[in-house]
């Protein structure tokens, strides 16, 4: 069982967001994606206690608009490009100078463009993101946002009706949510050469909801493609993804 240490910190803006660190040692900040939050990717399946154990020091935050973190309702609170803003801020609160970073589906999208933002961890596992999931997020966007606005008619069979019971199950207040989706912009494909670490690209073999993992490696100066089992949503709960983060940040 490891000692998780839960607390909150300031963003850019003032907004109240909630963070847990796990562990001592070398630095690696992991972001989870959309509807989830640290508890839900990182600690729950165990990935968190292999990568303490690997001698990393973890630090998961929750984004805003999940988790424990402020969930506003107002539309000023998300400008575009609010959640690498709030990367920003943590690895600042942190005063973290040497790291690595983290992130499945949104998480990935959110720390790829934090590193094109300029962010240089030493090393950058993307996890569950495709080239589309980042040069297409709008069409993603467009995807969860009808699914929040059409969530009391979605029934079994809808091709929404996942993201309805997983919004469901985490408890996702949907309005903070849909101005949160409306703040993530696209990542310029010209803009993939400014990710030169050491980039694993770890997805399911069944996993498709972003884009083509492959094809995101390739267009990397340093992309490295991890198969793993899976499709987006088993993969993440899978002990071998755990053991692919340790494979990967501990080389």
């Amino acid at each position: 069982m490891v000692e998780l240490n839960s607390s909150r910190f300031a963003s850019f803006d003032g907004a109240n967001l909630a963070v847990t660190v796990v562990g001592e040692g070398r630095p690696l900040v992991l972001v989870h994606g959309l509807f989830s939050s640290a508890e839900m990717n990182w600690i729950k399946f165990g990935h968190t206690a292999k990568l303490v154990e690997a001698g990393f020091q973890v630090i998961m935050p929750d984004l805003r608009a999940h988790g424990a973190s402020t969930k506003s309702h107002h539309a000023g609170d998300y400008p575009v490009g609010v959640l690498t803003k709030d990367l920003a801020a943590l690895v600042e609160h942190f005063d973290l100078s040497d790291y690595d970073l983290g992130g499945f589906s949104l998480g990935a999208r959110t720390s790829a463009k934090g590193v094109i933002d300029g962010l240089t961890p030493r090393r950058l596992a993307l996890c569950g993101m495709g080239l589309q999931g980042l040069s297409g997020w709008k069409n993603r966007s467009s995807f969860f946002i009808d699914a929040i606005d059409r969530f009391d008619e979605i029934k079994r069979g809808d091709r929404a009706f996942m993201a309805k019971s997983f919004m469901k199950t985490m408890g996702i207040d949907r309005e903070a949510a849909r101005l949160l989706l409306r703040a993530v912009d696209d990542v310029a494909n010209a803009d993939l050469a400014k990710i030169t670490m050491p980039t694993a690209l770890i997805c399911g073999n069944k996993d498709q909801d972003n884009g083509s993992a492959k094809d995101l490696a390739m267009a990397l100066p340093d992309g490295r493609y991890r198969e793993i089992p899976g499709t987006h949503m088993s993969s993440v709960a899978d002990g071998v993804f755990g053991n692919a983060l340790v494979e990967f940040f501990a080389d």
